[in-house]
């Protein structure tokens, strides 16, 4: 190996093992998480690679051979990690055929994108999906003019915070809110909600409405933040007794290591597993696609549907979800349990991040 052209064919055949590598390492710099995102993406470039690899390598050259038999554990490794969310494995949610009852919850959650003027494609898709809770991020004051309208829809108990930082949230419920906060646990211009929402059963359930900060070159420089948010909220629920629902912009993907200590910490279900990627973003990259917009539940609902909506002009697509609260379910759907290393990591995490905990507690009025 003694060229130029060597050289840069060396450094290409290389790229999908260094993405694969650079997440195992455990900082929080998005340099070494943000190979956590495009597994599936990864996972063909190493197939391209082995590709490239047979076809216009040196034969029998020991470096290359190194790096071809480097790639297939790459891709090995890729395929096992977003092999979860594929219907060869079995869903963690169990399958509710029934009739809707008083026990049935359905929601909708949409990042619309600030500078985004397509209310109309959105509000489509809440006249026709007719969702019992609606979660919009991202929401500006502008876009809670324009979403208005639902109040006059049954939409009556509402959460607004209109932010011009890509952070508001806006949540518009059928079903009674109470015990309402508004929280600002991490950073302080990062809100989220939490709050229990009364079913027609007249039962009551909590849940948290999440939009953290990602880490990348244009927001956060670490995952730091974003980590120690979600796993405050594992841990609250780690120590509740109460039907749980969490659901909104994670910015980071089912399959990384936070979002599965996550699960580990606060024992919650994920709807997709066994079902499908349910990819919400990039919308406007069918190539560059993954799930960054999740509903997580406890383990005493069934699913009747999860599926990604049509594009709203956003650069995610909007999730909707209908679950069945049924609580006899628990005793077959096994919930993750967090171990001592869970509990000291996800403690470690936390402690590093400084959390503020500011919370502004809202009297709800109908």
């Amino acid at each position: 190996m003694n060229t130029f052209l060597d050289y840069l064919l060396t450094a290409f055949l290389l790229l999908p093992v260094i993405a694969t590598l650079l997440p195992l390492i455990k900082h929080d710099h998005w340099i070494f998480r943000v190979g956590d995102f495009p597994r599936l993406q990864i996972a063909v470039l190493s197939l391209i690679s082995l590709l490239v690899n047979a076809g216009v390598t040196h034969f029998g050259s020991p470096v290359f051979m190194v790096i071809g038999g480097m790639n297939v554990l790459c891709l090995l490794y890729q395929l096992k990690e977003v092999s979860a969310y594929t219907r060869l494995s079995q869903p963690e949610v169990r399958q509710y055929d029934g009739e809707e009852n008083e026990r049935t919850i359905s929601l909708l959650t949409s990042n619309v994108l600030t500078p985004n003027r397509r209310s109309d494609l959105l509000l489509a898709q809440i006249q026709q999906q007719q969702p019992d809770i609606v979660l919009t991020l991202e929401s500006d004051l502008w876009w809670e003019q324009q979403l208005s309208v639902l109040e006059q829809q049954n939409y009556i108990y509402t959460v607004k915070i209109p932010l011009d930082n890509l952070y508001g949230m806006h949540l518009y419920s059928r079903l009674p809110l109470r015990n309402v906060e508004i929280r600002h646990w991490v950073t302080e211009d990062i809100p989220s909600i939490a709050a229990e929402v009364q079913l027609r059963s007249n039962e009551w359930i909590r849940i948290y409405c999440l939009h953290p900060m990602p880490p990348s070159p244009t927001e956060s420089d670490t995952a730091t933040d974003r980590d120690a948010e979600l796993l405050l909220v594992g841990k609250e629920i780690q120590r509740l007794d109460q039907p749980v629902l969490v659901f909104g912009d994670l910015n980071d993907v089912a399959w990384s290591s936070t979002s599965r200590l996550f699960q580990q910490i606060s024992g919650l279900l994920d709807p997709r597993k066994g079902r499908g990627l349910f990819s919400t973003f990039h919308a406007h990259y069918p190539l560059l696609r993954w799930p960054l917009d999740h509903i997580f539940h406890s383990n005493d609902f069934m699913i009747t549907q999860i599926k990604v909506l049509p594009n709203i002009g956003s650069d995610h697509f909007p999730v909707y979800g209908k679950f069945q609260f049924m609580p006899a379910i628990a005793m077959v759907q096994e919930e993750p349990e967090a171990t001592k290393q869970d509990n000291e990591e996800a403690r470690a995490k936390i402690n590093k991040a400084d959390p503020i905990k500011h919370v502004v507690k809202e009297k709800y009025s109908q």
